[in-house]
């Protein structure tokens, strides 16, 4: 297959693998070479039984699971939907991740799965100690446009890392590991993690040598409104306070089609501590509207965006110091809010 050149948002990929190699956004070790042949243990044929489901988020004989899919733009966008309760809950997150498969029935309009048509989720094993998720396709995974490549990876990676057993992804075809995607021959030589990004947007001018990802959640809507998140990685100037340049970079705004502002570009953002379990991000009065109650969706952003790029479990959001925020759908954020265990919840 032949070799190309990555130009445009690709170079900015290359850049941060590099960059991010053995860290990811999460504090991940160092990733592990590429297994083949299979190490010991592994069964790649068997479904995986030992993958818990988030937040054990089962009701009856259904369960709630995060999918990955490919929004009207062209994002890699998650949507939480139910889906029928198994004990390896990961391999049919990636079922449903199939064109024509199980998961299309469930899509808002203007979403569409990334991976081919006819593809089967051959086998899925986890290495506990590695945390790692080696999972093999049938044939059929080679099937897609040479523009979905790295879509393709993110929603695969974003899938399974959002389970608290893995944080690296080795993908397999046909029992055999790949160093390199089929199509477009995007390298695979160590598992994939958070680290390589999402939706990755280049920035004018900046030094990749210098900077460091940082991953960002807008706001998006369908023509049948419905609202959701969407999960984009920035390249800012290297920092030792990674959520004040995550702040930061909300406020900005997004640089990309379709996206919307979720903070007031005058919203200013006077600190942001993660020395604790619990992040802690500091607003001007800006923040509040007229009614001294702020947005809730600007609220979910920020607190979606700190913790997936601290790892913390939970953020406290102040005004001038002080913890006493409302949001005007009346939800009260005095106290520190949890992360969310699904995002983008869709209920047909």
């Amino acid at each position: 297959m032949p070799h190309r050149k990555w130009v445009g948002l690709a170079s900015v990929a290359a850049a941060v693998m590099l960059m991010t190699s053995g860290c990811s956004l999460f504090g991940s070790d160092g990733a592990t070479g590429a297994i083949d042949p299979p190490p010991a243990g592994a069964n790649l044929s068997a479904p995986n039984n030992a993958l818990p489901v988030m937040a054990a988020a089962t009701t009856g004989s259904q369960t709630e699971a995060t999918l990955y899919f490919k929004d009207v733009n062209g994002y890699v966008a998650p949507i939480s939907t139910r889906i029928p309760s198994t004990p390896g809950i990961a391999k049919e997150v990636l079922e449903y991740m199939v064109d024509g498969g199980p998961g299309q029935a469930l899509l808002p309009d203007g979403f569409h799965a990334l991976l081919p048509k006819g593809t089967q989720v051959k086998g899925l094993n986890i290495v506990p100690d590695q945390k790692l998720a080696q999972v093999d396709f049938s044939k059929e995974f080679a099937n897609y446009n040479v523009q979905d490549e790295r879509k393709m990876m993110e929603a695969i990676t974003w899938a399974l890392t959002g389970f608290p057993t893995v944080e690296k992804v080795q993908i397999w075809m046909e029992g055999k590991v790949l160093k390199e995607m089929p199509v477009d021959g995007t390298p695979m030589d160590e598992p994939l993690s958070r680290s390589m990004g999402i939706n990755l947007q280049a920035s004018a001018g900046m030094d990749y040598g210098q900077s460091i990802p940082v991953t960002l959640f807008f706001e998006n809507q369908t023509s049948a409104d419905y609202k959701y998140f969407v999960p984009v990685t920035r390249m800012v100037a290297r920092t030792d306070n990674i959520g004040l340049a995550a702040v930061s970079e909300l406020i900005k705004g997004p640089n990309g089609p379709g996206l919307l502002s979720v903070l007031d570009p005058s919203t200013k953002i006077l600190s942001v501590n993660d020395q604790t379990k619990t992040v802690t991000a500091n607003f001007g009065e800006e923040l509040l509207g007229a009614d001294q109650k702020a947005s809730p969706d600007a609220l979910k952003s920020i607190i979606l965006s700190l913790t997936e790029n601290t790892g913390k479990s939970q953020v406290q959001i102040q005004v001038n110091g002080t913890s006493k925020v409302i949001a005007d759908d009346k939800t009260n954020y005095s106290k520190p809010v949890e992360k969310p265990v699904h995002v983008n919840e869709y209920k047909m």
